[in-house]
């Protein structure tokens, strides 16, 4: 019971102070909490929290602020992530399900996440090597013109121009893309490029007229491969963090200009709708030790392409921010597994 009740101030405190930023004294949370306790009661509660380094007292004479350790264990008991409300349902779906293209569907969503969490959003880009081949489309724009498309799981769609010596009939064009669809279809792009780069030349293809399609789809599979890019929006909410620009802001700025640390930030992409929070020292890097990181990954089905989440203070409010990472992310998935 004793217990209990330590953990109840506990999510009192971090609640007022995330509310307030305000140091959140003993007589505050009795009054606005009804624990139904004495304000002595709660002090004893208070130290032994402070005691066991989940709560601490920036100066003599004032209240009490969670440590990370107590920001962990309020999130580790969170029984559910909350559900966002129908309107914030219709908001997010309203503005993503609008997008044109890939790079469409980014911006929105990075844009979407800063506004509801008031942090900073970042948005990876899918990454085309875990991105599977969906479809291969040929398409006749001359006798001697074809546009071959790629189609991938993560949503690009990637369009090459081949040009032909001679002209080439609609039966040769539908043998030429079933020919090619055998080879790539629902392979990840490193093992369609191989499959590609292994396929026999029809008989009578004098012209090489299919290694041509291939060399093209391949060097579309090949341009993506390493570069990682990723969409950040909201530094604005920066400005949130208060006189503590030197310790806290400045790192995240020059931070936003470099996508690798950015990434490794985000961390791995997880499936399944698993939120990843990482608060203050547990992440990578000490110098955003006063910062945490909320993210998951998002994919069409059970598959992640890709990662997205916002930077913040420690001083969070974790079950909102996690309800918006989670829901935007479901969204996204959706719109790729529907493109």
């Amino acid at each position: 019971m004793q217990d209990e009740r330590r953990l109840a101030v506990l999510r009192a405190i971090v609640e007022d102070y995330v509310s307030t930023q305000e140091p959140v004294g003993s007589k505050t949370l009795v009054e606005r909490h009804g624990l139904g306790v004495s304000p002595a009661t709660v002090r004893n509660d208070m130290a032994a929290l402070e005691e066991e380094g989940l709560i601490t007292q920036p100066h003599t004479s004032a209240g009490r602020i969670p440590t990370d350790k107590g920001y962990r264990l309020f999130v580790d008991r969170l029984t559910t992530i909350k559900p966002m409300t129908p309107a914030e349902r219709r908001a997010i779906a309203t503005i993503l399900d609008g997008a044109l293209d890939l790079d469409d569907v980014v911006q929105r969503s990075v844009r979407l996440l800063a506004q509801l969490t008031h942090q900073v959003a970042i948005v990876q880009y899918p990454t085309l090597s875990r991105s599977t081949v969906r479809h291969v489309e040929l398409v006749s724009l001359t006798p001697t013109r074809l546009m071959v498309i790629l189609i991938l799981s993560s949503g690009r769609v990637e369009q090459r121009l081949v040009e032909l010596d001679g002209p080439l009939s609609d039966a040769d064009v539908a043998d030429l893309r079933g020919r090619l669809a055998i080879a790539v279809s629902g392979r990840i792009i490193a093992d369609a490029a191989t499959s590609l780069s292994a396929l026999d030349a029809p008989p009578g293809d004098v012209d090489g007229i299919q290694s041509r399609v291939v060399d093209a789809l391949v060097e579309a599979m090949s341009d993506h491969r390493a570069s990682e890019r990723v969409a950040v929006g909201g530094a604005a909410n920066l400005a949130r963090f208060g006189d503590s620009f030197e310790v806290s802001v400045r790192p995240l700025l020059e931070a936003l200009e470099e996508h690798v640390v950015l990434l490794k930030l985000l961390g791995e992409a997880q499936t399944g709708g698993t939120v990843t929070v990482r608060i203050g020292h547990e992440g990578p890097y000490q110098e955003f030790s006063s910062t945490s990181v909320v993210s998951t990954g998002y994919g069409p089905g059970d598959e992640a392409v890709g990662n997205l989440g916002v930077v913040g203070p420690t001083r969070m409010d974790y079950p909102g921010t996690m309800a918006a990472v989670r829901a935007v992310a479901r969204y996204v998935s959706r719109i790729l597994d529907e493109a």
